[in-house]
This record gives structure tokens, sequence and C-alpha cells, in this order.
């Protein structure tokens, strides 16, 4: 069975679901999340600069994560696993700004998003998860920041309940120092 590459525009302009090539017989599965000449002939530019990955335990929250300046545009794949991802738009001029948006990415979906700069991205570790970043930015640990994961005026319905409540929340202390949505706007002013 083969699965072509498939885009789907979402209510946040530049917040795309991707589908990626995934081709499966009796040995497993071969999958190809990024082809910088596929992208382009779907009019996405990304231009690929990094990769990371991050490993972590089930109830681990990764915040609301931006870079103030040289914004990262990222594609976002859980290999393995199951993360409820969230994006929330910061730009300004946007019609969809402080809007978030969830989504259940799953190792055996192969399922993606890619994040357009100028937006916060986090996720909740629903079971143990390895995810991947393909950035077409640096990452500048000076510009690193974020919004804090549960900020009221933002109001994630994070699915808390998949991981047997708020009491079980893995947080880093970097994560549970970010600001608020209203201080980072009385501070930059939004992207």
């Amino acid at each position: 069975m083969i699965q072509k590459f498939a885009f789907k525009e979402t209510e946040i302009k530049g917040l795309i679901e991707v589908t990626p090539f995934n081709a499966v017989d009796v040995r497993g599965c071969f999958t190809k999340d990024y082809s910088k000449e596929v992208f382009e002939i779907n009019g996405i530019s990304h231009d690929l600069q990094e990769v990371f990955y991050t490993t972590s335990h089930k109830g681990v929250i990764r915040a609301l994560h931006f870079q103030r300046e040289k914004q990262q545009p990222k594609l976002v794949r859980c290999i393995t696993g199951h993360v409820y991802d969230v994006v929330v738009d910061l730009r300004k001029d946007s019609s969809t700004f402080k809007k978030w948006l969830g989504f259940d990415l799953v190792g055996e979906k192969h399922n993606e998003i890619l994040v357009p700069a100028g937006c916060a991205h986090g996720y909740l570790v629903l079971e143990p998860s390895i995810v991947s970043y393909k950035c077409s930015e640096k990452f500048y640990g000076e510009f690193d920041s974020g919004i804090k994961w549960d900020d009221p005026d933002i109001n994630v319905e994070w699915p808390l309940e998949q991981i047997g409540g708020r009491e079980n929340l893995i947080l880093a202390d970097k994560d549970k120092e970010l600001s608020t949505f209203k201080d980072f706007v009385e501070e930059y002013g939004a992207f």
C-alpha cells in the first residue's frame, strides 16, 4: 500500500497538516516525511537548516515555545508514540491572532504538521515518544522564549485526563518560568 504526500490547509494561515509518503509491504514501511521538491511543487517553501529530536516520557509538556528573533518554521512529526501537539498564532496582523489548534501526532500514523514563523509550538506527551523537528532556521538560544502552557488568555484545552490528570505533568524548570501571553504582548507587541 502506498500513501502519497498530501497537504491540508488549516484555519491558521501557513499551518499545514502533512501526510507524508508512506509505503507499506511485508517488511514494514518506508516513510519520506520531507521532500524539498514535493513541498515546492505544492507551493510550500521549507528550506531545511537543522533537524532535532526529543525523547519524552508520558506526561511531559514541552510548553509553547518560539524564537523572538530569527523565527523557526518547523515540520514536526512524532516518530514513535503519541503527542497532543498545539500551535498558537502570535502574529498580531493575522486574522487568527491568539488562536490555537491542537493535533494528535501519532507515530504509527506518520502524520506531521508544518508550523509557520510567528507561531508558538508545544505538546503534551500521551505515551513515551520521540518527536522530530525539521527546521528552516537555526536554533538560537539567546532568542529562545515561550508562553506558559496553561496561560488563561490562550486557554489551550490540553487532554490532561489522558495522562491521569494535572498531578502527573512533567515540566522542565525553564517551562515553569515562561511568561504569560499578556506579558509577551506587553514586551514584544507580538510578531
